[in-house]
């Protein structure tokens, strides 16, 4: 698998090794779309990016690309620019500032583990949680085979899936809990371009429902009419 993007890339030692029968959110208030309470949609942020490159092009499957090895290689990158984004906010999410992994619009997601248990838990520990199963995966070879003539599993879209709710429920949690930080370290540029793109290529490749991404839908809305 090669990487795809033009992103820094950095890898994130794997500390826990959990595996989720399923993944989970509760939605515990309604969307307030105030401007004060959401800035990353105010005018001067949302149309801020680091690069103007077609992302519809980068997301489209290249002509001639297997599917599943195009979705495997974006996969590994979107990986390693998300772990590199949210390592540079590891000293600001901290158990005591975010004591649940929460999204924008009163969003709160629980960590369902393999026995069926739900797990209510700081930001940091589910967000450590997501990254170590998504590494498992990734470094498992009957799972992202990096040998010529592997075949991919059966149920393979279904787990990039998951993965890919993982990566956006990551960066939910920064616009809804750390955009003040990251527009302190003028990070905000780097982060809609990151988001565009995560959304662009669920979009294209059908890889998200419209109910996982509700919570930063005006986000997207109006990062879609930036062009």
């Amino acid at each position: 698998m090669g990487g795809c993007h033009s992103y820094p890339s950095a890898t994130k030692e794997d500390h826990k090794t959990l595996h989720p029968s399923d993944i989970s959110s509760e939605k515990l208030g309604i969307n307030n779309n105030n401007l004060e309470e959401r800035p990353y949609l105010q005018q001067q942020y949302v149309c801020q990016r680091i690069t103007h490159t077609d992302m519809f092009a980068l997301t489209a499957l290249p002509p001639g690309v297997d599917k599943a090895e195009w979705l495997a290689s974006n996969t590994v990158a979107f990986f390693k620019h998300i772990n590199l984004f949210s390592s540079a906010l590891s000293e600001i999410c901290t158990p005591s500032t975010c004591p649940s992994a929460c999204g924008p619009g009163n969003t709160v997601y629980v960590w369902t583990d393999d026995h069926g248990r739900k797990l209510k838990c700081s930001a940091p520990l589910y967000f450590d949680y997501a990254m170590s199963y998504i590494q498992e995966l990734l470094t498992d070879e009957d799972v992202f085979p990096t040998k010529a003539g592997s075949v991919f599993p059966t149920g393979f879209v279904f787990l990039v899936q998951k993965v890919f709710l993982l990566f956006f429920r990551t960066l939910a949690h920064i616009y809804g809990s750390h955009y003040r930080e990251t527009l302190a370290l003028g990070l905000h540029p780097h982060l809609n371009t990151l988001f565009t793109h995560l959304t662009l290529f669920c979009r294209q490749h059908a890889l998200l429902e419209p109910e996982d991404t509700e919570p930063l839908q005006d986000l997207i809305t109006a990062l879609g009419r930036q062009g």
